[in-house]
C-alpha cells in the first residue's frame, strides 16, 4: 500500500524537537492555579521552616522544596508527585545526605556520592522524586548548621517541610475535580470498550519493554487511552458525512486497509435507495467497484481522505472532494 506522506521537517522544527520544546495542552486557568498553588504552599514552608530553624539551616531544604512545588502543583497526578514519592524521596535523600557527610565529612567526593546513592535508593524504595536530590545535596554542602542537626535534619526540617507541602497541595487540589491530590482522588471516566482489544495487561507488558522511567502513573496511562477512544468514536463519520466525490479510508493497518471514492450516490434518507457506488482506489481489492449503502459506507469507514503526493492524509468530506476529481 501506497506510504503516508511526511513532509521533510524544517530545521526549527528538527531543534524543537532536540530541545524538547513541544505542544501544551494545559489551559490558561490550569497554569494561573499552579502557580498560585506553587505561591501558597512555598510560602507556609518557608514561614514554619523559619520560625522553628536558624535561617541558615533552612535556606537549602526550601530550597529543594521549592523543585517539589513544581511537581505537586503542576503535574499533581504524575508519578513523581505522589505522596510517597515526596516523603520517601525527601526523607531517604536526606537520611543518605547526613550519612555521607558523618563519613566523609571533608572528602570532595562526598557531594556527588550523596545525591548518586540518594538517586539508587530513591528508585529502590519506589518512591522517585527529584528534589529529593537536591535536599541530598543540601544536607552535605548546607553549611555547619545543617551539620549540627545530625540525623534530626531529616525529622526537622526535612519531613516537616514535606508535610506541609503535602498537606498544602491536598487542600488546594482538591478544591478543583480534575486536579484532586493524590491521584487516587481524581475522577476517572467511567469504562468503554475496547475495539482495538487492548487489555491493562497489555500496556504493562508495554512498559516493561520500554525499560525507562516514564512520569505517569499506570492508570493515568488507561484514562488517557480511554479519553482517546472516546474521542474517536466521538469522530466517527455518519451516513449524511458520506458525499459524492469524497474518498474515504478504513484505518486499518497492513493488507485490510483500503481506499474507496464515492462515485455515484443516490439522495440521502431514501431508505433501501439510499446506496452509494464507490471504487478501490488503494489497498485491498484495488480498481474494483461496488455497491452499499450510505450507513454502510460510514461504518466502514474511518475518516475522509485525500491523496498527497505518493499517500494519504486525513481530512474533511469537504476536502476530500475539493481536493480530488470524481473521475480519479
Amino acid at each position: 500500500m501506497p506510504a503516508p506522506h511526511t513532509p521533510p521537517a524544517s530545521p526549527w522544527a528538527r531543534l524543537r524537537s532536540l530541545l524538547g520544546w513541544g505542544k501544551d495542552a494545559t489551559s490558561h486557568l490550569e497554569k494561573y492555579l499552579a502557580t498560585l498553588g506553587a505561591l501558597i504552599g512555598i510560602g507556609l514552608i518557608y514561614a514554619v521552616t523559619h520560625w522553628l530553624l536558624p535561617s541558615e539551616a533552612a535556606l537549602w531544604v526550601v530550597a529543594s522544596m521549592g523543585a517539589s512545588a513544581v511537581l505537586l502543583f503542576v503535574v499533581p497526578h504524575g508519578a513523581l508527585s505522589q505522596p510517597w514519592a515526596v516523603i520517601g524521596g525527601h526523607g531517604l535523600s536526606a537520611a543518605v545526605g547526613v550519612a555521607c557527610q558523618m563519613l566523609l565529612p571533608d572528602s570532595p567526593f562526598t557531594p556527588a556520592l550523596a545525591v548518586a546513592l540518594a538517586i539508587l535508593v530513591m528508585q529502590y524504595a519506589r518512591c522517585i522524586h527529584p528534589p529529593g536530590g537536591a535536599t541530598a545535596l543540601s544536607a552535605v554542602i548546607g553549611g555547619q548548621a545543617v551539620h549540627d542537626l545530625g540525623f534530626a535534619f531529616v525529622l526537622s526540617p526535612v519531613l516537616l517541610n514535606a508535610a506541609v507541602m503535602l498537606l498544602v497541595a491536598v487542600l488546594f487540589n482538591c478544591l478543583f475535580p480534575w486536579r484532586r491530590y493524590p491521584a487516587a482522588l481524581a475522577r476517572q471516566p467511567a469504562p468503554i470498550s475496547n475495539p482495538g482489544g487492548l487489555s491493562p495487561e497489555d500496556f504493562y507488558h508495554a512498559l516493561r519493554q520500554v525499560d525507562s522511567y516514564i512520569d505517569i502513573r499506570f492508570d493515568d496511562l488507561l484514562e488517557i487511552v480511554q479519553l482517546a477512544q472516546q474521542h474517536a468514536q466521538a469522530q466517527r463519520l455518519e451516513a449524511a458525512d458520506i458525499v459524492l466525490g469524497a474518498c474515504y479510508s478504513n484505518g486499518q493497518p497492513g493488507n485490510a486497509w483500503a481506499v474507496r471514492q464515492v462515485i455515484d450516490a443516490g439522495k440521502p434518507g431514501r431508505g433501501m435507495r439510499d446506496q452509494v457506488i464507490y471504487k478501490v482506489l488503494a489497498g485491498a481489492g484495488q480498481g474494483n467497484t461496488g455497491v452499499c449503502r450510505r450507513q454502510d459506507m460510514a461504518a466502514w469507514a474511518s475518516s475522509a481522505v485525500l491523496r498527497v503526493d505518493d499517500g494519504w492524509v486525513r481530512v474533511s468530506p469537504g476536502e476530500s472532494v475539493a481536493g480530488l476529481p470524481t473521475n480519479t
